[in-house]
């Protein structure tokens, strides 16, 4: 097992998203039964914007951790395991490069003000605040399958979904390490919340995938100013600081965390 997986992995805890929004909170809205899939790769359901991922950005192999408590899977949809978003090697990418390119996103949604307006929505913000908002967010790729609730853009408004972002995906995250923005589609993100009843999943699962194996980005206690990167190509370290796009990016050691100890689990909630 390399570093980066017992960085993450140390910081990992089995959690319950609840009807109050135990996985941080998405809108207190649910999307039925449906979960969907989402290749790193492929645009989703009603995208907002064509592609704004920086070509040669493409999917890593999924990191597999450890179940933290029990399996989660024999558990049910809403049982998933946490990681804080400020967490050493939860994100990774190439130094000094970009995997998303922030002002590709903000001409594409400035060119469609019905979008524009509905991207701002999702956010509680100004539709004029989306360029300084989405300057604000930092671009990583996914290292592990991670559930989201996604929107998409249809009929003038934006809709809702519940996901599941394949470990590789490009995102941009806020200062706590929250994913945010879809960079395949322009997609605003929240966090996840629950589903009802039986869980109907759509789209095409991935090589690898294992619903247990996914997690719940969980805001970091303070905001954060530099993340801790991981290159999976050159299995190094940098350091990038946040609302920046890589140009500051420098190398780094990060030291090997204490053993994880028994994680917790929430109650159900049936």
């Amino acid at each position: 097992m390399g570093l980066g997986v017992l960085i993450v992995a140390a910081v990992v805890l089995t959690i319950v998203l609840t009807s109050s929004g135990g996985g941080g909170g998405g809108g207190g809205t649910t999307a039925g039964g449906e979960l969907f899939l989402q290749s790193a790769d492929s645009s989703g359901p009603d995208p907002y914007t064509a592609s704004s991922t920086h070509k040669g950005v493409t999917a890593t192999t999924p990191t597999t951790l450890p179940s933290a408590s029990g399996d989660a899977s024999s558990q049910g949809a809403n049982v998933v395991r946490g990681v804080e978003g400020s967490a050493p090697g939860l994100y990774g990418g190439t130094r000094n490069v970009s995997s998303c390119d922030v002002e590709k996103q903000i001409s594409a949604l400035g060119a469609e003000p019905d979008k524009n307006k509905a991207f701002a929505s999702v956010f509680g913000i100004a539709p004029s605040g989306v360029p300084a908002y989405l300057r604000s967010l930092t671009p990583v790729q996914l290292r592990l399958d991670t559930r989201v609730t996604n929107h998409g853009f249809r009929d003038g408004a934006a809709t809702t979904f519940q996901s599941v972002l394949q470990s590789g995906t490009a995102v941009l995250v806020n200062d706590r390490g929250e994913p945010r923005v879809r960079c395949s589609c322009g997609n605003p993100l929240l966090a996840p919340v629950p589903l009802q009843g039986s869980v109907k999943r759509e789209g095409k699962a991935w090589s690898g995938y294992k619903s247990s194996d996914a997690v719940v980005v969980s805001p970091a206690a303070q905001p954060v100013n530099r993340f801790v990167m991981y290159d999976p190509e050159t299995e190094g370290w940098f350091t990038r600081n946040a609302g920046t796009t890589g140009a500051g990016d420098m190398k780094t050691t990060p030291r090997t965390p204490p053993s994880p100890s028994a994680a917790s689990k929430a109650p159900s909630s049936g």
